[in-house]
């Protein structure tokens, strides 16, 4: 690692440290790497690089490929797989990392609809949002969206922008916010004034398709019962599709982790498994809604981490 930071890498229980003067762009620490990687004991002769999905090779490619060629006759292996299956089952003390940031947004969450109202616009709710996500004692929301329109939105994964919130609307927040390196994920949906019929009937069908993925989360099903349980509902709620391509994951030290609850992803689940369940679906054209809330997989069920949403849209009168 660069010197600046080996004092603090020392206060962990790592012993073998190695620094260089960084930056130093002609060799920013290749050289050293190749060395420490060359005289370490190799029985198989493979090197584990996570390559694959959920995975971030953390230096420049061309630095990646010089080191692969200077490594030769070493094969250099994906082991994004492997550090899934590590990542997989959390321990206790990981568990209450995700659910003290789970009770602390859940908080931010309930506390909003207070400072809502016509006229502010989606970026500068979230600012609101993010000041008090932090005072709760967050330490970052790097992860912090909205979307809005009337009756509902068309974007999940977009904004904040500076749309102006209007009578009638509804707002949707989703919040990566994290606590001492590991994340919750969950977001709530707000209304503005007016609701429609539709927007209200469509949330009622994502919170109990949540409520049928919890019911079907347990030790030995799969991540593809959970989503067959909640797409039913929303089947039967008169959903016309589900963009998102799955509903739900894992979460941990990353906002998204492996594995995915879709229909041909057949995980099995285990004690110590943290998930998210995220039901979404187009109740009309161009109109979403989607819900989603994060849980852990205990030996007699599923267990909530974030509070639970309202039973109903929260709907400010925008005064």
């Amino acid at each position: 690692i660069p010197e600046i930071g080996a004092a603090g890498m020392q206060t962990a229980w790592i012993e073998a440290i190695h620094t260089w003067p960084s930056p130093r762009p002609q060799d920013d620490g290749l050289s050293l790497l190749t060395d420490v990687l060359t005289n370490l004991p190799a029985r198989f002769g493979r090197l584990g690089v996570p390559l694959g999905p959920e995975s971030v090779v953390r230096m420049p490619m061309y630095d990646f490929q010089t080191l692969a060629t200077r490594l030769h006759p070493f094969d250099i292996t994906d082991a994004a797989e492997l550090m899934h299956q590590l990542r997989y089952v959390k321990s206790e003390a990981e568990i209450e990392k995700i659910r003290y940031v789970c009770e602390l947004t859940s908080d931010a969450f309930e506390a909003l609809p207070q400072t809502l109202t016509i006229g502010q616009s989606e970026r500068e709710t979230c600012q609101r949002f993010r000041i008090d996500l932090l005072n709760r004692a967050a330490d970052n929301s790097p992860y912090l969206i909205a979307g809005s329109g009337p009756g509902g939105y068309d974007t999940m994964i977009m904004g904040p922008t500076d749309r102006v919130l209007s009578d009638g609307d509804v707002l949707i927040i989703d919040t990566g916010t994290t606590f001492d390196g590991y994340f919750c994920d969950f977001d709530r949906n707000f209304a503005f004034g007016r609701v429609t019929d539709a927007a209200r009937s469509a949330y009622e069908v994502v919170y109990r398709a949540t409520d049928a993925g919890f019911a079907a989360t347990h030790p030995g099903a799969t991540t593809a019962d959970v989503w067959a349980a909640m797409w039913a509902v929303l089947e039967q709620g008169g959903a016309l599709g589900n963009s998102v391509g799955r509903m739900g994951h894992g979460l941990g030290m990353q906002l998204t982790e492996w594995p995915s609850n879709k229909p041909d992803d057949h995980t099995r689940l285990e004690v110590g498994v943290v998930l998210t369940l995220e039901p979404g679906m187009e109740f009309s054209p161009g109109k979403c809604m989607v819900h989603e809330e994060d849980i852990v997989i205990t030996e007699s069920g599923a267990q909530w981490l974030s509070r639970r949403a309202p039973e109903e849209m929260p709907v400010t009168d925008g005064s």
